[in-house]
This record gives structure tokens, sequence and C-alpha cells, in this order.
């Protein structure tokens, strides 16, 4: 079974970066698809980046219009653990972030309920 452990979310003020990682274990991360997502109270959860493997080493990068241009996903497939790094961080930014994982290389990769697997999240909050 598929565990992934979100860390590096916190208090940041606008126009900062920060960079949250995902820890994978239970199964190999090179041979995963992955998500991030983000949800705030009373709103449903919304697409920020994916990391879909095409076979082998191969993947492609996918981004969110809420963070395109100031986001970037990576991987350590040795470390087993994907990162989001966001940029020019803006109050709205504000939210629990998830990591998510599926076996699968063609799927819908902006639909939350295509992914098998959810980490518990992580808080980002953006503010002075």
């Amino acid at each position: 079974q598929v565990q992934l452990v979100e860390s590096g979310g916190g208090l940041i003020q606008p126009g900062g970066s920060l960079t949250l990682s995902c820890g994978v274990s239970g199964g190999a991360l090179s041979s995963l698809s992955m998500g991030w997502f983000r949800q705030v109270p009373g709103m449903e959860r919304e697409f920020v980046a994916a990391h879909t493997w095409s076979g082998g080493n191969a993947y492609i990068a996918w981004y969110g219009d809420s963070i395109a241009g100031r986001g970037t996903i990576s991987r350590d497939n040795g470390d087993n653990t994907e990162y989001l790094q966001i940029d020019r961080l803006k109050p709205e930014d504000t939210a629990v972030y998830f990591c998510a994982a599926v076996n699968a290389q063609r799927f819908n990769y902006r639909r939350w309920d295509e992914y098998e697997y959810w980490g518990q999240g992580t808080q980002v909050t953006v503010s002075s």
C-alpha cells in the first residue's frame, strides 16, 4: 500500500517561496504519476500541478492556471520524494496542499478522483 506524507508547509510572507515535499513509501516513485492539489474550506479540491509518468524515465510536468509561471514540480526517484516549489506566493495561495499518486500513465491528471493514494495534507498560509 502506497503511503504519502507531505511536509514543508507553514507561514510565508507574500512574495516569498516555498518547497513542499511528498515522501513516498510502500511503492516506487519511479512508476507513479504524482499530483498536487489544494483546498480551502468550503471549496472543491483544486488542481495545482502534476508529474505524469510516460514510461521508463520519462515524466511530464503539468501546471494549473493558479501557479502557471510560478511553480516547479520535480522528483527524486532515488529518495522516493516528490517536490513542488511555488515562487512569488500570494495570499490566495493559502490552502491545505495535498500530494496524490496513481499507478497510471494515461489519465485525467486534473481530476482529483483519478488518483488512488493521498497524503494527509500540509497547511500553507501566505500572510504578512
